[in-house]
């Protein structure tokens, strides 16, 4: 058998946004390396699978990546089918780039299977399109959490015109608020901050730039969540949003 890695996202975590090749490739599967993030009702699609946690969180005790790097290797050599399944999708902040390189280097076939990002799927949950004719014509997805600590240009995000997607954003709140409005938005420009995207216990709060920080510690907010800011943040699923009120 020829040596193969399949990266799987699992999407954001509700079960049934699995696509029907990642549950193909989990049912092929030997050895899944499982995120912490992945919803373990997806594992009911690899029985016969060894299945390894190598969960990886903000602030948490979590798995050295070159460890992983050296599972996925040492198991594929032995002629296994492994899958590395990850929360979302693997090459949006996920590291699948990364690990696809490595193991081709060390000549590994790979194989992406795509999943649904949390920013798409909890957005759709709370009725926000993401783009919107005459509102948005793009949408911008970045994390506030670098490796390096480098810092991101958020002038030019402020004046992109389109509609901001910002992952592992909750620490950094303040900073976002601050960068974004001296780089021109408008106070009163829309957000959502949304927990738990496309899980049974998803909460929503709606706030703007100038308040999100206020809100957001009103609503208690917690990761993982995923800010939305823009015009289209202002469609409102009346029944979902918390509306705070200054």
């Amino acid at each position: 058998m020829s040596a193969k890695v399949w990266l799987v996202g699992a999407g954001p975590g509700d079960p049934e946004l699995l696509t029907l090749k990642a549950v193909r490739a989990l049912g092929e599967a030997d050895v899944v390396l499982i995120d912490d993030l992945v919803n373990n009702a997806v594992l009911v699609h690899c029985p016969n699978a060894r299945i390894i946690p190598v969960g990886k969180r903000g602030g948490c005790r979590s798995t050295p990546q070159a460890f992983i790097h050296r599972l996925m290797l040492r198991y594929a050599r032995q002629g296994r089918c492994v899958v590395r399944l990850k929360g979302g999708d693997p090459c949006i902040f996920g590291r699948g780039g990364e690990e696809a390189q490595w193991l081709k280097e060390h000549g590994i076939e790979v194989e992406l299977v795509n999943g649904i990002t949390a920013g798409l799927a909890g957005a759709t949950r709370c009725d926000i399109p993401l783009t919107l004719r005459g509102v948005a014509r793009g949408v911008t997805l970045v994390t506030a959490h670098t490796q390096d600590d480098s810092r991101l240009n958020w002038q030019a995000l402020a004046q992109s015109g389109t509609t901001l997607v910002i992952y592992m954003g909750v620490a950094k709140l303040a900073e976002i608020s601050e960068q974004l409005l001296s780089g021109g938005l408008a106070a009163d420009t829309a957000v959502a901050m949304i927990e738990n995207a496309s899980l049974p216990e998803q909460r929503e709060c709606r706030s703007n730039l100038m308040r999100m920080e206020q809100d957001a510690q009103r609503f208690e907010l917690k990761s993982p969540a995923i800010l939305v800011i823009g015009a289209v943040a202002a469609s409102a699923s009346a029944g979902q949003a918390c509306m705070l009120q200054a």
